[in-house]
């Protein structure tokens, strides 16, 4: 869905908590996400081994995942892209604010996490557990967290709210710079229009998410 929609190209990836093992979670193997099928699916422990690699590649930013679900027992669900609409926030001094009701879930602050600040020069990857802890404290209590020159990274208690989340969150920020560009005050929504707001996204994701499945089944069809 996310490729479909240009959210994520070559790169990015989407991983699940373990339905069973909470100290699991699965994740392709290091894979284009529009290529990925059921058969390229992994199972990593929180310190991002695979459980049986069986000779395949996996991903150098697993640590996003491993590190997100340790520190956050609500997170069932993270979607890390390289979304276009997010990248001039995350280096600009201007916030990311929910513009309106879909993504509401941004009123309540979107955190930036700056690589360099605590590790100096590297070359952007969160490719380590510390890097990834840091990352995750970063990331707080907050659905969405901004990364340096680098992309996003979007959470939820499910795959179908991460990836509403990763989805909108880009979208919001193509809108922003849309309204920005035309001068004036932009008029953002509340923190409590927010959480008003996302409550309702919760109520009627499977209508947007059935309309995107029904989008993409014709490609997996082939």
């Amino acid at each position: 869905m996310l490729a479909d929609f240009g959210v994520l190209d070559g790169f990015g990836h989407v991983s699940m908590r373990h339905p069973t093992n909470p100290n699991h979670f699965l994740m392709a193997r290091s894979l284009a996400p529009a290529l990925v099928t059921a058969d390229d699916i992994m199972e990593f422990d929180l310190d991002g081994n695979a459980v049986d690699a069986r000779g395949r590649t996996v991903f150098l930013e697993r640590f996003i995942h491993s590190e997100i679900y340790r520190a956050r027992p609500d997170v069932m669900s993270v979607v890390h892209t390289h979304s276009p609409g997010v990248i001039p926030f995350s280096v600009t001094k201007v916030p990311l604010r929910a513009m309106f009701h879909n993504p509401s879930f941004l009123a309540g602050g979107v955190p930036v996490w700056d690589i360099r600040k605590d590790f100096g020069d590297t070359d952007m990857l969160v490719s380590n557990p510390a890097l990834g802890k840091s990352l995750a404290q970063t990331l707080g209590d907050k659905p969405v967290v901004l990364m340096r020159g680098h992309g996003d990274v979007t959470v939820g208690p499910s795959v179908k709210m991460a990836v509403f989340r990763a989805y909108y969150t880009d979208v919001n920020a193509k809108l922003q710079s849309q309204a920005i560009a035309l001068g004036g005050e932009v008029t953002y929504l509340t923190p409590g229009e927010g959480e008003k707001g996302d409550k309702i996204n919760f109520i009627v994701i499977d209508r947007i998410w059935n309309l995107w499945r029904m989008r993409i089944l014709p490609t997996l069809a082939k």
